[in-house]
């Protein structure tokens, strides 16, 4: 099977070192000629997964259209702003693929539309495979074992992509609930700005465990009103997902939390970072979709706020803890 990534990135060139250590024939796009040439001449993404060996098989190019040309899954692993415009890009060429696969987690900030979503409109005829978890690029590189879903309406779909992706530490899972595997993928990334901000201001482990609950509670309320299911959120793409960015130190997510925590500005923040924090487009999203669905997200609401330096760090925690009191 020929699979070609699109986007070499962490997670792009994690995913494709992967496929290609599981005997398949895998093209890796690459957008910056200087990461192409540290994959041929290297055989290592000395920017985005630096100090992991790259197989001789798998190959790397700089052009949509030798990528895309003959592939049979499309998968795609840009950051979610670009995910239409790569799309659009390679739309040309990939009249012919047999799977899409869509490994982004995030939503578009303007339309508040999921990736796949964003593919299908793109691609004509297409409904791709979602793809998420708990996962670090870099563990999934190092062969370390993870479990994700592979989420598809017609479950045929997820069922391909689970036979032919899994190995002996890539454990791939099946679900029919795309809406909530990407709903989870994505919004868990706000709340972990939320976790990072409390680490950020010092406090201890009891409120982000409350965080994380709470969090959960709302996302959960935010499937469901769109017409997923709740206990999708308990799985893989919901709770596992957000555990791990929780408290993970490799999230970028919770890292960007913890600098705002710590009194520092968003541009100021951003501006140092190498790769895309997705939660903070993704939060602007996810407050639209909740007041579009009459969801009360009161942990999302006040990470706007606070992206938005309409309030601090510390009164945001306030905030959240002087709520009117309520049942569980």
């Amino acid at each position: 099977m020929r699979i070609a990534v699109i986007g070499a990135g962490g997670w792009g060139t994690a995913l494709a070192k992967i496929l290609s250590e599981n005997a398949l024939e895998v093209v890796l796009w690459c957008r910056e000629e200087h990461v192409r040439r540290s994959i041929v001449e290297r055989r290592e993404n000395d920017r985005f997964l630096p100090g992991i060996a790259l197989p001789a098989s798998l190959r790397s190019t700089g052009s949509l259209e030798e990528a895309v040309l003959r592939a049979e899954v499309l998968l795609f692993a840009v950051p979610s702003p670009y995910v239409r415009s790569v799309a659009s890009e390679l739309a040309p060429w990939a009249r012919g693929a047999v799977n899409v696969v869509s490994a982004t987690k995030g939503l578009e900030e303007t339309t508040h539309l999921r990736m796949s979503e964003v593919i299908s409109q793109t691609l004509e005829g297409v409904s791709p495979v979602v793809l998420s978890g708990p996962t670090f690029a870099r563990e999934v590189a190092l062969g370390e074992p993870t479990a994700l879903v592979a989420a598809s309406a017609a479950l045929e779909g997820a069922k391909k992509i689970q036979a032919c992706f899994s190995t002996p530490s890539f454990r791939i899972y099946t679900n029919d609930d795309v809406l909530g595997v990407e709903l989870g993928g994505a919004l868990k990334n706000v709340i972990a700005l939320a976790a990072g901000v409390a680490t950020g201001l010092g406090l201890g482990h009891n409120p982000k465990a409350a965080l994380m609950t709470r969090g959960l509670a709302e996302i959960s309320r935010l499937v469901e009103a769109m017409g997923g299911r709740r206990e999708t959120l308990f799985g893989l793409a919901g709770m596992g997902d957000l555990v791990l960015t929780c408290t993970g130190h490799l999230s970028r997510n919770r890292q960007v939390g913890i600098e705002l925590g710590k009194g520092r500005s968003l541009e100021d923040v951003l501006g140092g970072m190498e790769q895309v924090a997705e939660g903070v487009r993704t939060t602007h999203a996810a407050v639209a979709l909740a007041k579009e669905h009459g969801v009360e997200m009161p942990i999302v609401h006040q990470m706007e706020r606070l992206l938005r330096g309409e309030t601090t760090a510390s009164d945001v925690m306030r905030e959240l803890m002087t709520r009117p009191l309520k049942s569980e």
